[in-house]
């Protein structure tokens, strides 16, 4: 089976996302060093190599509002409702979700939007241009940590016992999900099989036409696979 191209943006552990409608001609990704330099009496400067920075990327593309034959994603929202995305996910001051799958790389990370800028194309009304820089994320918190006595008269000073870690999450995936105002499959996909490139295995277990993807009813319960996956997280 051929790899499907595409990017995706999600957002709140990828509860709402989708897929930009049309690949850029690149995605353009720089990532810097962090080393320190100093001065070494009788050799003179060294640089001391140290962990690499965080990942930026720009994407420049457009959000259409014609038809256009290039477009690569399989469900196409109005050209505002990108920019209402992503402004909301921006203001929340949380980071969200980059999935890119190209010829040459897969990208798959948290990312904060550092900036966002786009403008009606001249000549083609209702489509937007568009510019979105962001940056790796790399989540972190406090570890707690509980301190362990050491035996009496041991003389030995008192460690640090490290929390256990987590229990994985082993619950079962629900085997139906009933739709609600403004679902689509891709987003039916990202919230109930945690990827939403596999929208086409719901819409073949219910027998969907395309048609019927572009105007779901509230209220219809769709079955949901419960095994197999994509190839986008």
């Amino acid at each position: 089976m051929a790899t499907r191209y595409g990017i995706w943006l999600s957002w709140n552990n990828q509860q709402e996302g989708f897929e930009l409608p049309i690949l850029p001609q690149e995605i353009g990704q720089s990532v810097s060093g962090d080393g320190a330099m100093y001065d070494v009496a009788g050799l003179g400067k060294i640089n001391v190599i140290k962990d690499r920075g965080l990942a930026e990327y720009t994407i420049e593309s457009l959000f259409p509002a014609q038809p256009y034959p290039f477009i690569t994603a399989s469900i196409v929202l109005e050209p505002k409702a990108y920019i209402d995305y992503i402004m909301r996910w921006w203001e929340t001051k949380r980071p969200i979700r980059l999935t890119a799958v190209t010829a040459t790389m897969e990208i798959n990370t948290p990312a904060s939007i550092e900036s966002f800028e786009w403008k009606e194309k001249a000549g083609a009304p209702g489509d937007i241009e568009f510019s979105l820089k962001l940056k790796e994320y790399r989540f972190y918190s406090a570890q707690r940590v509980q301190p362990v006595a050491a035996p009496a008269g041991s003389g030995a000073a008192a460690q640090v016992a490290k929390a256990p870690p987590k229990r994985p999450d082993d619950r079962v995936p629900s085997k139906t999900y009933t739709l609600v105002a403004g679902d689509t499959l891709w987003a039916v996909a990202q919230k109930m099989l945690g990827d939403g490139s596999r929208w086409r295995e719901i819409q073949k277990l219910n027998g969907l036409s395309d048609a019927q993807v572009k105007k779901l009813p509230v209220g219809m319960k769709l079955k949901l696979p419960t095994t197999g996956g994509g190839v986008v997280a």
